[in-house]
């Protein structure tokens, strides 16, 4: 089992993933489903994401995604994804604003 992911102040764990038949970024929300909408994603603390980590890898094949990893997020009224690369996965390219995902 991994260590513990280090967290800063306010911030927070998310999982996310690619769907397996599009590609389509998606998030896990609190009911264990994978949604594309990043402000639908469950936060964790860093050790109750190790095992809801570990949970939705074992399930992915069933739930149709892959690459299950986690996300550090600012906690706060908004889920925001503390690093760029995060930022341009949950809400689209920087280059074209019409394929930008919907907040």
């Amino acid at each position: 089992m991994k260590r513990p992911t280090r967290l800063s102040a306010g911030e927070k764990l998310v999982l996310t993933a690619n769907r397996l038949l599009d590609g389509q970024i998606v998030w896990r929300d609190a009911l264990g489903q994978w949604l594309p909408q990043i402000r639908h994603a469950e936060t964790y603390d860093a050790e109750s994401a190790e095992l809801a980590l570990e949970n939705a890898k074992h399930n992915a094949q069933r739930d149709g995604v892959v690459g299950v990893y986690e996300v550090a997020v600012q906690d706060g009224s908004a889920i925001e994804p503390v690093s760029v690369r995060e930022r341009i996965r949950a809400h689209g390219p920087t280059v074209h604003p019409q394929f930008a995902t919907e907040a």
